[in-house]
């Protein structure tokens, strides 16, 4: 008597082939990867470079501009924040830069709220002002904003703290033309916040006030960060309009100190003091993004999640 072993019948399915579709969209990731790699290098290896260079002698840095420093000569930080001033550049910045961009921040936040959660005659006619100021070159500016912040130093009481030459007034000119841009990111970023969540307020019986400062405000902290950041970013590297409205040596701010310092390289060759002050005015920025950079992704892919 026989027996028959029945075999196992194969339940798993063919292996699938390659499609071009598939060898395609592999190829596609690798220019992308490659692309960003190039740009992440193009990005990193110049800043690398000067931090590179700010720990340099000028002679080692003039036989050997891409080589390492044998020693670490931390005394062109020290240079370059007495000698060249960069300390005192690098107060003002931080002066202004808290100034405005808490400034920017509110009324930029109360304005884009009003615009998305409320309906009025000229919202739209308001919103597209803001949108039309981001289009608005600043040179054209330059001239009639020289005459007017000249004329605000003219103005009793207030004019001692206003007019040329005032990091106050500088301050406020950084935060008008810092509102167009922050009113539009805000206004979208506002539009995805749940109107449940508003009108549960209201009937539980807070204010207008109320509702915005400790309902809608707090859920919009992504995209406060995101665009405080961009603020932050915008106001510590403006020359501009410093260039216009500083002009006292004890006034000028960093990016202005950086300028300067970089354009007597030609009679005093200290340039190694020139990086150590890039470094300087580099580091505040960098610490700050990578405090909140998890916060940032958060808030510019918000609205799209939403």
């Amino acid at each position: 008597m026989t027996t028959t072993v029945e075999r196992p019948v194969d339940t798993d399915p063919a292996p699938r082939r390659r499609t071009g579709a598939g060898a395609g969209t592999g190829a596609l990731n690798l220019l992308n990867g490659g692309f960003l790699l190039f740009w992440g290098l193009l990005t990193v290896l110049p800043l690398l470079w000067a931090v590179v260079s700010s720990f340099k002698t000028n002679t080692e840095f003039l036989s050997d501009p891409w080589g390492l420093p044998a020693v670490a000569r931390f005394e062109n930080f020290a240079r370059a924040w007495t000698v060249a001033n960069i300390g005192q550049y690098f107060v003002n910045s931080v002066i202004v830069v808290a100034i405005s961009v808490p400034l920017t921040m509110l009324f930029g936040a109360m304005a884009a709220y009003v615009l998305s959660r409320y309906t009025f005659p000229g919202n739209r006619a308001i919103y597209f002002l803001f949108v039309g100021g981001m289009i608005f070159p600043v040179f054209l500016a330059l001239v009639p904003l020289f005459f007017v912040v000249r004329n605000l130093g003219t103005i009793p009481v207030i004019g001692e703290f206003l007019g040329l030459n005032s990091l106050i007034s500088l301050a406020l000119v950084y935060v008008a033309f810092s509102m167009p841009f922050t009113v539009f990111f805000l206004t979208a970023f506002f539009r995805t916040q749940p109107t449940s969540i508003a009108e549960a307020a209201i009937v539980d019986g807070c204010s207008h006030f109320g509702l915005f400062f400790r309902v809608m405000l707090p859920m919009a902290k992504p995209g406060l960060i995101s665009i405080g950041l961009f603020n932050v970013l915008g106001h510590w590297n403006q020359y501009v309009l410093p260039v216009v409205l500083m002009n006292e040596p004890d006034k000028k701010v960093l990016a202005q100190g950086l300028a300067s310092l970089a354009i007597s390289q030609g009679y005093r060759g200290d340039w190694t003091a020139l990086f150590a002050g890039l470094v300087i005015a580099l580091l505040p920025v960098l610490i700050v993004y990578i405090l909140f950079q998890k916060q940032v992704q958060a808030g510019l892919t918000a609205g799209v999640l939403k």
